[in-house]
């Protein structure tokens, strides 16, 4: 039997965007956002990528909410004392 294809996560738009997000990256010229500082996290340069590739309107999946283990540790802490 044939493997199934799988569906993309992202349209080859959205890696090339990513892509250049990480070579600028490289080269010292990718800053932030609002502050425009230099971006030196390899993770902080893809989700510039990913951003970019959004406001275009390439196919890549919606932002992830925060974790919900941060609330359950600080209901924790509180409880404590």
């Amino acid at each position: 039997m044939a493997k199934k294809a799988k569906k993309r996560r992202y349209s080859k738009g959205a890696s090339k965007k990513v892509g250049r997000a990480m070579k600028k990256r490289k080269s010292g010229t990718l800053r932030s956002g609002r502050s425009g500082k230099k971006v030196k996290s390899r993770k902080q340069a893809i989700a510039i990528g990913l951003s970019e590739a959004r406001k275009k309107g390439a196919k890549v999946p919606k932002k992830g909410s925060k974790k919900k283990g941060s609330k359950k540790r600080s209901k924790k802490r509180s409880k404590k004392s």
